[in-house]
């Protein structure tokens, strides 16, 4: 019987954002000017680096709690859940799954971040968890807020979360962005516009009653598909 790791079956890249993509300036200067190289089959199925639960804090998927300082961060509580799924549709577990966001004001705790809004301190924006045997994870944070970002007159990011995922291999390695339904900044974001129109919708998280808990917390729920022919699109 042949021990071989099965190969992972090809990127989908009509559903992806180009490297390049004109309306979202940044990518002009940072975005690949030659052809890219094609990753070997044998590299692009090594297997990732697995992460153990030690290495996962009791509130490192509690954005809410794991930055308090001296109360709880301001703004609407929401929970963010969903399921990792690999190039087959079937669950990844024990994976990896890292968020970053800006607060509920629309500031990020970056140095580079001098947007005219108030800092939390109680709040980072930062966290991470592992799927369990499903494939599911789960996130408490607050909703993040728009803000201006200088791409072109008057142009404001819609709420959205980051997203960051290796899966089993390095090949499925995915960074993504979450957005909210029925955001009307997302008609005019040129990071979100980039992506096909035919995947656009993959990008955008459904409001749930059942995950939403009472008197606390809206609920979201956000399935990541790694690869394969219904890829949930990468984010710049």
């Amino acid at each position: 019987m042949s021990t071989a790791t099965p190969p992972l079956n090809p990127r989908d890249w009509d559903a992806h954002p180009k490297l390049i993509e004109p309306g979202y300036k940044s990518s002009l200067l940072r975005g690949p000017t030659r052809p890219l190289l094609p990753v070997g089959d044998r590299l692009g199925n090594l297997r990732a680096p697995v992460y153990g639960h030690e290495i996962i804090g009791e509130l490192d998927n509690d954005l809410t709690r794991n930055a308090r300082r001296n109360g709880e961060p301001l703004g609407e509580r929401i929970i963010v859940t969903g399921r990792v799924l690999d190039d087959n549709g079937r669950p990844v577990p024990d994976t990896l799954v890292e968020i970053w966001q800006a607060n509920s004001t629309g500031r990020y705790v970056h140095k580079v971040d001098q947007h005219d809004a108030p800092l939390d301190p109680n709040f980072l924006g930062a966290g991470r968890t592992l799927t369990d045997a499903q494939g599911r994870y789960r996130f408490l944070t607050v909703k993040p807020g728009a803000y201006p970002w200088g791409n072109h007159p008057n142009a404001w990011r819609p709420n959205h979360i980051h997203f960051s995922l290796f899966g089993q291999y390095f090949g499925s390695r995915l960074v993504t962005q979450m957005y909210f339904p029925g955001d009307p900044l997302l008609q005019y974001d040129p990071i979100y516009q980039g992506v096909p129109e035919g995947a656009r919708e993959r990008l955008v998280s459904r409001f749930s009653m059942d995950i939403t808990e009472a008197d606390y917390a809206l609920g979201y729920e956000f399935d990541i598909v790694l690869r394969g022919p219904r890829p949930t699109p990468m984010g710049h």
